[in-house]
């Protein structure tokens, strides 16, 4: 998603910022703020490398980018994945975060805070065992990490039906309390979303990629930009604390990595769709940058310490002060850009969130330049 849930003060990159501000925060989808309006109605700034950032219409992305570049997209669907649930003589909503390879799931319990958002609860105890609707049961086992009991891990009862379904039927998708009401599944799949056939998927949205249409990846195609097609399935997101991001699932496929390597060496630009796109591809690159296939688990944490191999820039959105997230936009684009471009968002008010504005940072050394 495009940040975590809560507002709190920080600092972005040395920009001291106490709060982002309420009316910064987007509410509602672009396509609910006025007639005529598609997903594509955001607006797009970009950040090449320590230059100045200038801020432009979503829908002239086509212009901005170049023959041979190469977009790289997150192809995990969303999943309904709060639920309402009941412990001991509590009422609860779980959030499923991510499926484990032992068929247990990762979750969150939060307490119901009204109008259909959350607050945060302590986790646990191991041993409780959480009634979910249909007679299905989960009983909780371990935290996650250790030292951490915000997310645990909890195995499912047999019977009567798979998770999955009970997704499908009692599930809906997560939602913070930044938002202004419930929105359907469909507003959190993305063009680029297909459903995984085990059920597997993202607990939140790969919310870059919300803003394209099918008509807009029609125009880019069109002008000789290349779509590459990765699967990373995002858990949940801390609202309350920034935590580092946990271990997720993800799969570079063979014609990916080849698509990148091609366009990194013919001079295009190797250009990620969101946050979850760097990690999985990177995790799929070696030291000098070349991609291969990979899949299955990644615990790789982007800093600009440790650089980015195999991407040239980053399409995301806008994150709060003290999100981890910050650092890779730091390894990609460097401290100044990520500076410059997030003081010109709060003076030009562009809007935070899964349903805001995006930001297209591209490396400061990179030699083709934004085509405006």
């Amino acid at each position: 998603m495009s940040g975590s849930g809560a507002t709190g003060g920080g600092s972005i990159s040395g920009l001291c910022i106490t709060d982002i501000p309420r009316e910064l925060l987007a509410r509602v989808p672009a396509e609910q703020r006025g007639p005529g309006l598609g997903r594509d109605a955001v607006r797009l700034l970009v950040s090449p490398g320590g230059a100045q950032p200038s801020l432009h219409a979503f829908r002239e992305l086509p212009h901005l980018l170049r023959a041979g570049d190469v977009l790289v997209v997150n192809t995990s669907a969303t999943l309904a994945a709060a639920v309402d649930a009941r412990l001991g003589g509590e009422d609860v909503v779980v959030h499923f975060s991510t499926r484990g390879d032992d068929g247990r799931w990762a979750v969150e319990l939060r307490a119901p805070a009204g109008r259909g958002t959350t607050r945060q609860r302590p986790g646990g105890p191991a041993g409780a065992v959480v009634e979910l609707p249909g007679g299905r049961r989960l009983v909780l086992e371990e935290p996650l990490a250790a030292g951490a009991d915000r997310l645990w891990w909890a195995r499912p009862s047999s019977a009567p039906y798979g998770l999955p379904q009970l997704l499908r039927e009692h599930g809906r998708p997560i939602r913070y309390a930044y938002t202004e009401r419930d929105q359907p599944l469909s507003a959190y799949q993305t063009v680029f979303a297909v459903p995984a056939a085990d059920g597997s998927g993202s607990a939140e949205m790969p919310s870059a990629g919300r803003p394209f249409t099918a008509e807009l990846v029609a125009r880019l195609v069109s002008r000789g930009v290349q779509f590459a097609p990765l699967t990373l399935h995002t858990g949940v997101a801390s609202q309350e604390a920034h935590e580092p991001p946990y271990p997720e699932r993800y799969a570079v496929p063979a014609t990916t990595a080849a698509l990148v390597n091609a366009a990194r060496a013919g001079g295009g630009r190797v250009i990620a769709v969101g946050t979850t796109a760097v990690r999985a591809l990177e995790s799929a690159a070696d030291a000098r940058g070349v991609v291969r296939a990979a899949g299955g688990w990644t615990d790789l944490v982007v800093t600009p310490e440790r650089g980015v191999r195999a991407v040239d820039g980053l399409l995301t959105g806008l994150h709060e002060p003290e999100a981890s997230h910050l650092l890779m936009l730091e390894a990609v684009a460097g401290r100044a850009a990520v500076r410059l471009g997030y003081a010109q968002a709060l003076a030009r008010h562009c809007l935070w969130h899964e349903f805001g504005d995006v930001h297209l940072l591209l490396k400061e050394d990179n030699r083709h330049g934004v085509h405006c």
